[in-house]
């Protein structure tokens, strides 16, 4: 006779907190900065939750301990996980810090940067094509072949949890400065993050957003399908945002939660992340920066003039030879 197995019960705002618990002194209870000079420029109190300055610099630790931590609870010998770059930093610290190996599939073109991050964790590198699908295919492969665990970025229910609390850390930072936030940014690749932060935000009045490049708009699409479909991916500096479809979890999460989802043109990305670093002395990587423009872009509307944005600065690994390209361009054009 097989054996039925039941479904999982439905993700909610007390297993966000529960995570946060969880993971209280293991991971950096980031600040929240404000800046004068984009709350001016954007004519909203903007509430910046600077990720760039957790341990391996970006909110993606927060998922990965928890999941990988489940694994390794459970007998796992090894964890091999797919990423753009972030993830699998974060699942390469995790996995060192539960001592286990972890290989880690990035596409041919990651930022090396990123790639030198995995392997001064201890994790091999593996190099498999510029698309999603291609990544998925080898992680499957590892797994099968090795034995190896897969935490997956998306469809991992204590990824996209731990991711949560990053956005339940920012409701809490901003309340106990006295204010409350009326919506929140976030960038969205996969939609772990945006997923997170729908159940954080769960029975409060809080607009959640999305942030994509116009480049990759997986989200935009999905919503457009009513469910989640490959896009063409177009090229983007946000490389942390190039994954070409959304999970299911995070969609079938967000896709009734969402407020909406803005779409960011290049020049605005690169433009945002030059205001982060001048103006909130914020060093923050591309993805980050388009949760900013879009913010900057809501802000600009009546609605939200003059009210209280969240903006998840999602991480903080940045190509030193991207910002000051950058930085050069945007004097230039001042």
């Amino acid at each position: 006779m097989t054996e039925t197995r039941a479904p999982a019960p439905p993700l909610r705002r007390a297993d966000v907190h529960e995570a946060q618990r969880r993971l209280a002194g293991r991971v950096v209870r980031t600040p929240v900065v404000r800046s004068d000079d984009l709350d001016h420029r954007a004519g909203a109190r903007l509430w910046l939750k600077a990720e760039n300055l957790q341990r391996g610099g970006s909110f993606k630790l927060r998922g990965a301990l928890l999941a990988v931590g489940e694994l390794v609870a459970a007998g796992s010998r090894g964890v091999v996980a797919q990423s753009t770059g972030n993830h699998a930093i974060a699942v390469a610290l995790a996995a060192r810090e539960l001592r286990v190996p972890a290989v880690l599939v990035l596409p041919t073109d990651a930022a090396p940067g990123k790639v030198r991050r995995i392997r001064e964790a201890g994790a091999e590198v593996v190099l498999a094509g510029t698309l999603l699908a291609e990544r998925v295919v080898e992680v499957d492969r590892l797994r099968a072949g090795r034995g190896l665990d897969v935490v997956d970025p998306y469809q991992n229910r204590a990824v996209v949890l731990g991711q949560g609390t990053a956005t339940a850390e920012l409701l809490d930072q901003v309340a106990a400065a006295g204010g409350g936030l009326d919506a929140v940014v976030l960038p969205v690749g996969g939609g772990s993050a945006v997923a997170g932060a729908c159940l954080a935000t769960a029975g409060q009045d809080v607009a959640v957003f999305g942030a994509e490049p116009s480049a990759v708009p997986a989200l935009t699409e999905a919503l457009r399908a009513a469910g989640p479909v490959t896009v063409p991916a177009g090229r983007t500096i946000a490389d942390g945002l190039r994954p070409d479809r959304i999970g299911c979890l995070p969609y079938d999460l967000c896709h009734a939660a969402l407020d909406a989802v803005e779409m960011v043109d290049e020049p605005e990305i690169a433009e945002a992340l030059c205001f982060a670093l001048l103006e909130a002395r914020l060093l923050v990587e591309p993805a980050a920066a388009t949760a900013l423009a879009a913010a900057l872009r809501l802000a600009a509307l009546p609605r939200w003039r003059g009210r209280d944005i969240g903006v998840l600065l999602s991480g903080g690994n940045v190509d030193d030879t991207l910002v000051s390209v950058l930085l050069t361009r945007h004097l230039e054009d001042v």
